[in-house]
């Protein structure tokens, strides 16, 4: 099944996705990401006020399948984290671009966004990915 991957996100070659929103940024892992990995039983995220650079692993997503670090596309501080994935992992395969989400950052260094690839980019590189 192909991946869904949705026009208004940027996306990382890790297979994050961030949605911008001023100054911070909604990060999660892209609906391909959670397609590989399979039933996703266990999520580990960080706490409000934790910083990352980006490429810093800032959590884990644990399947049936494997443990797979996160990591932010761009740098920033969390200022929030979705709760919700502590009893409802599943909410990352349910809806990887919805309540699937997992941190929302302020953005430390907005122009790092330009770094990251577009939806039609992000469909091209899974899909040398496969090949």
């Amino acid at each position: 099944m192909a991946a869904y991957v949705p026009e208004d996100l940027h996306y990382s070659k890790d297979h994050e996705w961030i949605r911008v929103e001023g100054d911070t940024g909604i990060i999660g892992i892209t609906d391909h990401a959670q397609q590989s990995l399979g039933d996703i039983v266990y999520v580990e995220l960080p706490r409000v006020g934790d910083t990352f650079a980006a490429h810093d692993a800032f959590g884990s997503v644990e399947s049936v399948k494997a443990v797979s670090e996160v990591y932010a596309p761009v740098s920033g501080e969390v200022i929030e984290v979705n709760e919700s994935l502590q009893d409802e992992p599943e909410k990352v395969n349910a809806d990887p671009y919805g309540e699937g989400w997992m941190i929302r950052i302020r953005l430390s260094d907005p122009s790092e966004i330009d770094s990251l690839l577009t939806a039609a980019e992000y469909e091209d590189y899974i899909r040398q990915e496969i090949e």
